[in-house]
């Protein structure tokens, strides 16, 4: 075993993620290689490395991603909250991989083919992403270096992977001290990272990456509008109609999510907490408008818990209006629908 230690200015994960792997790139790695990519509060299973090395024998397959969970020293609704997301991350990644390609490659613990994860291209990706956007010109990517790496693989044709009974255990901390706060900092990272790299995910095409990949990155950005689509729906309704339809909606909104919570527990085995379907329709619906916001401001990054990045938006008030204006035509398209006469052409 050789410790190599990288000394480095304060300049962010990117450039230290760059120097590791051209210091791993000088020792010559080969195909028959592996380079582990591990967050520093991340604990990995002693057995990560001989249940993935199997998968790398098929050389189309460029890298691999785990399943995780987590502890939480707060406890309480933002535990229960980050159990439930990972809970959804287990099925969604199951799924996914039977397509040969993930959304996503974790930067909490993943496992890729030495030659690639060493490649100039590969690390050029990773320090210096950037996105070319119509309104706010050329974007240098600052968090979500997982999705630079997995979109370099996917771009070149590698396939991508999920290992369903390889568990790295992940020490999280709330970030603020509210649950709401906590959340809505969480997602506007997260859904930043997704939304930066779904477009140009999209852009390579059905024949390049698969017809189901494909349509869930489709699916990540119109399941915005109809997630949000649902309780406007019932709001414009019930003041149509009848008040009654509120409840009836809250009753089926509540007993749908108790099923999928139900659904998404027994993929592990274990209980939930009675409060895991209200928590999912809150990630559903208060996700949905922090994703509709965060699509016109996508030149917005922060860290959640480093002073790195501003989090500010550089065109606030176009930004403003093309947001009220997408869903004003929503509101708009979803009232007609609900009070035109019966019988009447679409």
């Amino acid at each position: 075993m050789t410790l190599i230690v990288e000394q480095l200015a304060g300049s962010g994960k990117r450039d230290a993620l760059a120097s590791g792997l051209r210091a791993i790139a000088r020792s010559s790695p080969t195909a028959q290689d592996l380079v582990v990519l591990i967050d520093g509060d991340s604990c990995v299973p002693v057995d990560l490395v001989e249940k993935s090395a199997p998968f790398f024998v098929d050389p189309t397959v460029g890298a691999i991603t785990t399943d995780e969970t987590a502890e939480i020293a707060t406890g309480g609704l933002f535990a229960d909250w980050f159990r439930l997301r990972l809970l959804q991350r287990h099925v969604l990644m199951s799924s996914m991989a039977l397509s040969g390609r993930v959304l996503t490659l974790t930067g909490r613990a993943s496992v890729f083919r030495a030659t690639l994860a060493t490649h100039p291209g590969f690390i050029n990706q990773v320090q210096n992403d950037r996105l070319d956007h119509w309104r706010f010109g050329s974007l240098k990517f600052l968090t979500g270096d997982d999705k630079s790496t997995w979109f370099w693989l996917l771009k070149n044709g590698y396939r991508t992977g999920y290992l369903p009974d390889v568990r790295v255990t992940c020490l999280e901390n709330q970030p603020k001290p509210g649950f709401l706060t906590s959340a809505s900092s969480l997602m506007v990272r997260w859904f930043g990272n997704m939304l930066r790299t779904n477009g140009r995910a999209l852009g390579l095409g059905v024949r390049q990456i698969g017809p189901f990949t494909w349509w869930s990155l489709l699916d990540q950005r119109v399941s915005i509008w109809t997630t949000l689509a649902g309780p406007i729906t019932a709001l414009i309704a019930a003041i149509y109609y009848s008040a009654l339809i509120i409840p009836s909606y809250v009753l089926w909104v509540l007993a749908s999510r108790y099923l999928t919570c139900a659904v998404l527990a027994s993929f592990r085995g274990e209980g939930f907490s009675i409060r895991f379907a209200a928590l999912l329709y809150f990630s559903q619906l208060f996700g949905s408008i922090v994703k509709s916001y965060v699509l016109f401001r996508l030149d917005r990054q922060k860290w959640t818990r480093q002073n790195t990045g501003d989090g500010l938006s550089s065109r606030p008030f176009e930004s403003f209006y093309l947001h009220a204006l997408t869903l004003g035509w929503l509101v708009f398209c979803l009232c007609w629908i609900v009070t035109k006469p019966q019988g009447a052409a679409i």
